[in-house]
C-alpha cells in the first residue's frame, strides 16, 4: 500500500488553458506520466499548484482529476491550506467525498498567529480531516516560522501524522525528528535539502523538481533511504543544476517553462504569476537538454 509519508511524492503543478480554466486533459497526462517515472505520490492544489489563485472549487475539481488518473496507484494528497480557520475547516470536511489519503496544511500566511494559534488551528483541521494531516511549515512564504516544539506538540494529535519541513533550518528539523513520536513523519519540502534531511531521519521529499525529472528525483530519494549513499549523490549532483533552475523565479514560474517546453502543458499561469522571463529560458532549455528531457524536434 502506497504511504503518503514516505518517498518522492511530486508537488503537482496545475495546467490551465489560456482562458485561464483548468486543463483537465494536460493534467491527466501529468498524472500517468509522474505514475510511470516511479514516484511514490502527488500533492494536489498547493503552493506548486498554484491553490492561491485557485477557488476552493478548482481545488476540488483539480483534487478529483488527479485522484481518478492515479486510480490508486500512489497516493494523493491534497492542498487544504489557508488563513481563515474556519473556512479551510469546511473544505476539509469537503474532501470526505474524495477519500484522498492525505491532506496538506500550510501554516497561515499573512496574519501571522502565535504559536498556540499555530496549535488551535491545526487541531481544528486535524479533528474535522477526513484522512491523516501533514503540516506544511515554509516561512518564505508565509512569513512565520512553526517552532519545533510546535510541530512536536501537533505530533500527538492521532491526526497529524507529519510535516513538510522547508524552513532550510536543519537543525529544527533534526529536533522534530528526535522529538516527535516514532510514528510521526518528516519530509523535505526543498528538493536541495532533501539528502541532508534524509541523513537525519526524514522519510521523503515533496518535490518540485520532479515535476520536470520524476525518474531521477524518485531514484534519488529511493537510493537515499535504502542507504545508497553513492548513488543517492551521484543523482542529486545530475539534478543540482535543474534544481536551481527550478526556483530562479518563483514556483511554480520556471517548472511551467519547462513542462510546456517538453510539450506536456501550455504555459500559462494566473496573475499576479506571469510567464519565465527571456534571460531565463536559454540555461533552462540547456539543462533539459542534457537530461535528455527534450525531443529532439524540441532541442533544436
Amino acid at each position: 500500500m502506497p504511504d503518503p509519508f514516505t518517498g518522492t511524492h511530486t508537488a503537482l503543478v496545475t495546467p490551465l488553458t489560456a482562458d485561464g480554466s483548468i486543463d483537465e486533459a494536460a493534467l491527466g497526462g501529468l498524472v500517468i506520466r509522474q505514475i510511470n517515472e516511479g514516484v511514490d505520490g502527488l500533492v494536489v492544489c498547493g503552493t506548486t499548484g498554484e491553490s492561491a489563485t485557485l477557488t476552493r472549487d478548482e481545488q476540488f475539481r483539480v483534487i478529483e482529476v488527479a485522484s481518478a488518473h492515479a486510480d490508486g496507484r500512489v497516493t494523493i494528497t491534497a492542498g487544504a491550506g489557508g488563513n481563515s480557520t474556519a473556512e479551510v475547516v469546511g473544505f476539509v470536511r469537503r474532501l470526505e467525498d474524495l477519500a484522498v489519503d492525505a491532506i496538506l496544511s500550510v501554516v497561515p500566511y499573512y496574519n501571522k498567529p502565535t504559536q498556540a494559534g499555530l496549535i488551535a488551528h491545526f487541531t481544528a483541521i486535524a479533528d474535522a480531516a477526513p484522512a491523516p494531516v501533514m503540516l506544511y511549515n515554509v516561512p518564505g512564504r508565509t512569513g512565520q516560522n512553526m517552532l519545533a516544539e510546535t510541530t512536536v506538540e501537533l505530533a500527538r494529535h492521532p491526526r497529524i501524522q507529519g510535516v513538510k519541513e522547508a524552513s532550510g533550518d536543519l537543525g529544527q528539523a533534526a529536533r522534530i525528528v528526535q522529538e516527535a513520536p516514532p510514528d510521526f513523519r518528516l519530509l523535505s519540502g526543498d528538493d536541495s535539502a532533501a539528502l541532508p534531511l534524509i541523513a537525519l531521519g526524514a522519510s521523503g521529499l515533496v518535490s518540485v523538481v520532479s515535476n520536470v525529472d520524476p525518474g531521477r528525483t524518485s531514484r534519488m530519494v529511493r537510493a537515499a533511504l535504502t542507504g545508497e549513499a553513492a548513488t543517492a549523490g551521484a543523482l542529486q549532483d545530475e539534478l543540482a543544476t535543474l534544481a536551481d533552475l527550478c526556483f530562479v523565479e518563483s514556483n511554480p514560474i520556471p517548472a511551467k517553462a519547462a513542462l510546456a517546453a517538453m510539450g506536456l502543458l501550455e504555459e500559462n499561469l494566473r496573475l499576479p504569476l506571469v510567464p519565465l522571463g527571456d534571460e531565463h529560458r536559454p540555461p533552462l532549455l540547456a539543462e533539459l537538454k542534457r537530461l535528455g528531457l527534450l525531443g529532439e524536434e524540441e532541442g533544436e
